[in-house]
C-alpha cells in the first residue's frame, strides 16, 4: 500500500501543471484581460465587454490591438505602467514560470481588484462553500441508503417502481432550475414567502440568542441545500440499490438465510457491510463534487458569498490571481481526495489490496 501511495503522490506533480498548462495557455487567448477592465472603468464605460459587444467584429478585433487603447485617449506611458503592474510587459512562459514558483512557496499573490490576497480571500469565503456542500452530501446520504435498500428489498414491487420514476426525473431536473423552482414556489417569487430570498443569516444575526442563530441557520440554507442536492441523491440512491441487489444474490446470503437468520439479521448483519462498501468509500469524492459542481449556480443565484461566487467574480473581471490561486488549491484538493477515496476503501475493507495494482 506504502509504494502505491508513493506513485499517486508523485503522480500529483505533473498532473497538477498539466491543469496550470492547459488553462494558463487558454487564457491567453481569451480577449479583455485586466489591463482593459481598468481601462474600461477608467473611461467609464464599465465592463470592458459592453464596449466590445456591441461593435461588431471589426471592433472587437480593434479592441485587442494598440490602435484601440489609443483610440481611447489614455497615454501609452501609463498603459506600459498598468502593464509592468500587473507583469504583462514579460512574455507568457516567463510569468507562467513565475507564478508556478510562487505557488510552490504558497504565495498565491493578491487580487487585481480587491487589494487582498488570495489566500485570505479563499479562507473567508470557504466556510460558505464548505457548509453548502456538507450539508448537501450528508443529507443525500441519510436519505439515498435507507430508501436505497428498502428498494432492493422491494425490487420490481410498485414501491420500487414509482420511487424510481420520481428519481429519474430528479435525476434529469438541473440544479440551477430546480434553485429557481424553489426560489419561486417558497421565496416569494410568486406563491409562498416561506424561506428568505438571499443571504446564509439575517442582518439581525449578531443579536439572535444561541438557539435562535441555528434556527436562523438552518432557515437560510434549506433551500440552496436542497437545490444542490438532488443530482447526488438520485445517484446514490441507485447505487445503493444496485449494490444491495448484487449481494443479496451471493452464495452467502442463501447460506446465512439456510440458517435460519431473520431478515433484518442478513441484511444488516451480512449484505449491508459489503454492499455499503463502494457507498461510502465515495464519500470524499461525493462531497468534492456536490462542493465544486454545484456551488457555482447555487452560490449565485441564493447570493452565497462563497468559494463558486467568488470564482464567478473572478473570471468576469480577468482577476487572474483569484483565478489560478483558486485553480491551483482547488486542484490540489481534488488529486488528494481522489487518494482519500482509495484509502477509504482499505479502510472499510482490508482485502482490498492496490499494490498489486500496475500504474
Amino acid at each position: 500500500m506504502g509504494a502505491y501511495i508513493l506513485r499517486r503522490l508523485a503522480l500529483i506533480i505533473p498532473t497538477l501543471l498539466g491543469i496550470m498548462v492547459i488553462n494558463f495557455a487558454l487564457v491567453q487567448f481569451v480577449p479583455g484581460g485586466p489591463i482593459e477592465q481598468i481601462i474600461a472603468q477608467i473611461e467609464g464605460g464599465g465592463d470592458v465587454f459592453e464596449g466590445i459587444a456591441g461593435g461588431g467584429a471589426a471592433e472587437t478585433a480593434a479592441a485587442s490591438s494598440e490602435d484601440y487603447v489609443g483610440g481611447r485617449g489614455l497615454p501609452p506611458e501609463f498603459i506600459a505602467q498598468l502593464e509592468a503592474e500587473f507583469g504583462f510587459d514579460k512574455p507568457p512562459l516567463e510569468r507562467f514560470f513565475h507564478m508556478m514558483w510562487n505557488y510552490m512557496r504558497l504565495d498565491f499573490g493578491e487580487s487585481y481588484f480587491r487589494s487582498v490576497s488570495v489566500i485570505d480571500l479563499v479562507l473567508e469565503k470557504m466556510p460558505v462553500s464548505i457548509t453548502l456542500g456538507l450539508w448537501s452530501t450528508l443529507i443525500a446520504y441519510m436519505v439515498s441508503i435507507p430508501l436505497g435498500i428498502h428498494k432492493a428489498v422491494r425490487d420490481g414491487s410498485k414501491f420500487d417502481t414509482w420511487t424510481s420514476g420520481l428519481i429519474i426525473v430528479g435525476y434529469a431536473i438541473p440544479g440551477f432550475l430546480f434553485a429557481i423552482l424553489l426560489l419561486v414556489l417558497f421565496a416569494g417569487g410568486s406563491y409562498y414567502q416561506i424561506f428568505p430570498l438571499r443571504g446564509l443569516t439575517s442582518e439581525n444575526w449578531s443579536d439572535l440568542g444561541f438557539f435562535a442563530k441555528i434556527a436562523d441557520y438552518f432557515w437560510h440554507i434549506a433551500l440552496p441545500v436542497l437545490a444542490s442536492t438532488i443530482a447526488a441523491f438520485a445517484t446514490l440512491t441507485l447505487l445503493t440499490k444496485n449494490s444491495f441487489l448484487d449481494e443479496i444474490k451471493k452464495q452467502y446470503v442463501m447460506t446465512a438465510r439456510a440458517k435460519g437468520l431473520s431478515e433484518g439479521r442478513v441484511l444488516y448483519g451480512h449484505v449491508f457491510r459489503n454492499a455499503m462498501l463502494i457507498v461510502i468509500a465515495g464519500f470524499p469524492a461525493v462531497f468534492i463534487g456536490v462542493f465544486f459542481g454545484g456551488s457555482l449556480i447555487i452560490e449565485t443565484i441564493f447570493s452565497l458569498d462563497g468559494l463558486g461566487r467568488l470564482g464567478f467574480e473572478a473570471a468576469v473581471a480577468r482577476d487572474y490571481p483569484v483565478i489560478f490561486g483558486t485553480l491551483f488549491v482547488f486542484g490540489l484538493m481534488g488529486l488528494f481526495v481522489g487518494i482519500l477515496s482509495d484509502l477509504m476503501y482499505v479502510f472499510i475493507d482490508p482485502r482490498i489490496d492496490f499494490e498489486s495494482r500496475q500504474g
